[in-house]
């Protein structure tokens, strides 16, 4: 049986030295051969914010073209799946032509490859990406992202409270939110009848060579730390976070996950490869309305993971300005409900949900998109890794993957 590992050419490179110099997971862990910060592609520095390339010059003014990259299923589609109506709005109303490109499939994988580029100031390519909390802290103490102008982003004033203060981006300078959500289990509701109520029950042996999981770190050792009982949003010693790895490994060893998987998971539970996996709620209900009715989402019985990607402009962007605009677009009320009505993920924008009763009024009373403090009482943020944490730990993650 053949498991998945991250498809970045880089890692795979990094995988196929591994294995040809015959490293086991103790060198990995103790740094010896490629080193555990290659493997986690953590290239972060212990010593604080580094000062960063300097910002390109803005050539908004004149060059009205600019490119999204984003996550798959992260903005509303027509019937035929060809365009987006909201963002065809925009680029009526603006004049600016926007080419979006759903180039993000993991949040390290899309680092590895525009790394080297950010670390120098270049244009990666992409005026705007949208990363996950973590990925942006990442970015930000390494200078590599440019200071918002909020004047140029009026909108922000509807950012809903409790996503304001933030302790990776104080004053919110340098990111906004674009969606949030939630990180749970799923099945395919034909051949798990009885459907699944913890992360425990993924391990079940019925369901072995069946299981999928996330190969963002943070989501598949937060879930199964959060079912030992730990509060991820706490503190917590790193024995929590091995124990969750040894559990991973056992899992991939016996050979009881078959998928390791970003945003690719998906093909997987369509082609029913994956029966039940470790997964992102939106993209559960997306699921089920381009391919039928077919998986359950929930979020564990021990609890769930929520997060949130945020729009970050790169360090070698020349197009801030225009940027800026299509964020304060995207902040309207009645655009973000739109958006939120297609790809059911939680919308930050306050106003949306009033809105979302003129479009859709069931929707308006989704948990998965407005959830109510019962429904927040359910989950936790991982908690913000030190730099020494990110490194150690994402290399552990790194080492089952090798090892698979």
């Amino acid at each position: 049986m053949t498991r998945s590992i991250p498809t970045d050419p880089m890692v795979q490179r990094l995988i196929r030295e591994a294995r040809s110099a015959s490293l086991t997971r103790r060198n990995v862990l103790t740094g010896a051969g490629i080193g555990a910060a290659a493997l986690s592609l953590a290239a972060c520095s212990t010593g604080g914010a580094a000062p960063g390339p300097t910002a390109a010059a803005d050539k908004s003014s004149t060059d009205k073209n600019i490119k999204w990259d984003n996550w798959a299923q992260y903005l509303d589609e027509d019937k035929d799946g060809k365009t987006h109506p909201t963002l065809d709005a925009f680029e009526k109303k603006s004049g600016i032509s926007v080419k979006y490109d759903v180039a993000v499939d993991d949040n390290n994988t899309y680092y590895g490859k525009v790394k080297d580029q950010l670390a120098l100031g270049q244009n990666i390519g992409a005026d705007l990406v949208c990363l996950t909390d973590w990925m942006v802290s990442r970015l930000i103490k390494l200078g590599y992202v440019q200071n918002f102008d909020l004047s140029k982003i009026p909108n922000a004033k509807n950012l809903t409270p409790s996503l304001q203060k933030v302790d990776f981006d104080p004053g919110r300078k340098k990111s906004l939110p674009w969606q949030g959500g939630f990180t749970g289990i799923c099945w395919n509701k034909d051949k798990v009848p009885g459907g699944l109520k913890s992360v425990d029950d993924l391990w079940d042996k019925s369901l072995k060579g069946r299981v999928g999981v996330l190969s963002e770190m943070r989501d598949t050792t937060g879930l199964i730390m959060m079912q030992a009982g730990v509060d991820v949003s706490g503190k917590w010693a790193d024995a929590k976070f091995d124990n969750a790895v040894d559990v991973f490994r056992k899992q991939v060893n016996d050979g009881q996950i078959r998928n390791i998987k970003g945003n690719a998971y998906l093909e997987d539970l369509k082609s029913e490869d994956t029966l039940a996996a470790i997964c992102w709620s939106g993209d559960i209900t997306t699921l089920n309305g381009e391919a039928g009715d077919k998986w359950q989402f929930a979020i564990p019985e021990a609890g769930g993971l929520l997060w949130n990607d945020n729009f970050v402009i790169p360090i070698g962007s020349p197009k801030k300005s225009a940027s800026e605009e299509l964020i304060n677009y995207y902040y309207q009320p009645e655009v973000a409900a739109e958006v939120a009505a297609w790809v059911n993920y939680i919308t930050p924008v306050v106003g949306a949900k009033e809105a979302m009763q003129a479009i859709d009024p069931t929707v308006a009373d989704n948990q998965l998109i407005f959830p109510d403090e019962k429904t927040l009482s359910s989950v936790k943020v991982f908690r913000t890794l030190s730099s020494a944490e990110e490194s150690k730990f994402g290399a552990a993650f790194q080492a089952v993957l090798l090892g698979s």
